[in-house]
């Protein structure tokens, strides 16, 4: 009986190692190899990781092809590969700085301007969460940093690139980052209302309207340079934002005919931030706060 064990187990090991031995072949599923591989070879393997959306192993074996064949005939395109099996797996800090590595070393390769343009996309969901699309979240909220960054490098990307392919997707891209940087500083100025920090709040949309001039944010931009010189007591200024303001945006809710409604603040019903301020001063005098998205995101840009 015992031998009759031994032999179930002996013959129990020979198939789990017969298996394992059989599965070598498919190694590209589930690890990176190098041995035995010519260039052309490994970069065969490589592609058909990237074509099976293996990202990982893909990864892996890029860093690897690059270190076996330094100069080889494809290693400029696997570095390109890289960049956006990176970028695919969400890990942008490494696809943003292989990306600026690849522009350093090739200034001339004919395909920078994709490396321009998936270092851009990474800059962009560089801050993304995973709840994103199924919470109302504002972007103009979170820390701008990236988002700076995103739209440099895209417009990096038009101003050099025009006629690139990637060129129309990120021009749609910047429309949406100017908007998101525009509101941030309509955000902030708020913000200084509420401390009291006028001229500080003034220059904030000053900032906007001299800056993100096609923004749906310069109508706030413009009402609070009206609001801040007006508490200032800079009657001259506010009134020549207020001009402005009724040339071309007639119909801003503050505003009948040329005059301002300096006592009222429009606020966006949804701003939580905005709405927490006005809980916090309701006894006292509600600081200013503007917020007009409803009527004018929606309006061509």
């Amino acid at each position: 009986m015992k031998n009759i064990t031994r032999i179930g187990l002996i013959l129990t090991m020979a198939i789990l190692t017969s298996c394992s031995l059989l599965g070598s072949e498919d190694q590209d599923e589930t690890e990176t190899e190098e041995s035995g591989y010519t260039e052309r070879e490994f970069y065969d393997k490589i592609q058909r990781s990237l074509n099976s959306r293996n990202w990982q192993v893909a990864i892996g074996n890029l860093q690897l092809l690059e270190s076996q064949f330094p100069f080889g005939k494809y290693a400029e395109q696997a570095q390109l590969e890289l960049i956006y099996a990176q970028h695919m797996t969400s890990d942008h800090e490494s696809s943003i700085a292989a990306a600026k590595r690849f522009i350093r070393l090739h200034p001339q390769h004919p395909n920078i301007d994709y490396a321009i343009y998936v270092k851009g996309l990474s800059e962009i969901n560089q801050n993304g969460r995973l709840f994103d699309g199924f919470l109302s979240i504002d972007n103009s909220k979170r820390d701008i940093g990236t988002a700076r960054e995103a739209f440099a490098t895209l417009g990096q990307l038009i101003s050099l690139y025009p006629n690139s392919p990637y060129a129309p997707d990120a021009r749609q891209r910047l429309i949406s980052l100017r908007n998101q940087l525009a509101r941030s500083e309509i955000n902030v100025a708020n913000y200084y209302f509420s401390r009291g920090a006028l001229v500080a709040a003034a220059n904030r949309g000053q900032y906007v309207v001299e800056n993100f001039q096609q923004s749906p944010a310069v109508a706030d931009g413009l009402a609070v340079m009206a609001q801040a010189y007006h508490m200032l007591g800079k009657s001259d200024m506010a009134q020549n934002s207020i001009e402005v303001l009724a040339a071309n945006y007639p119909d801003y809710p503050l505003l009948e005919g040329d005059q301002f409604d300096f006592d009222s603040r429009p606020l966006f019903p949804s701003n939580w931030f905005l709405s927490k301020l006005n809980q916090r001063f309701k006894s006292e005098i509600v600081p200013p706060a503007f917020d007009t998205r409803t009527q004018y995101n929606s309006l061509p840009q």
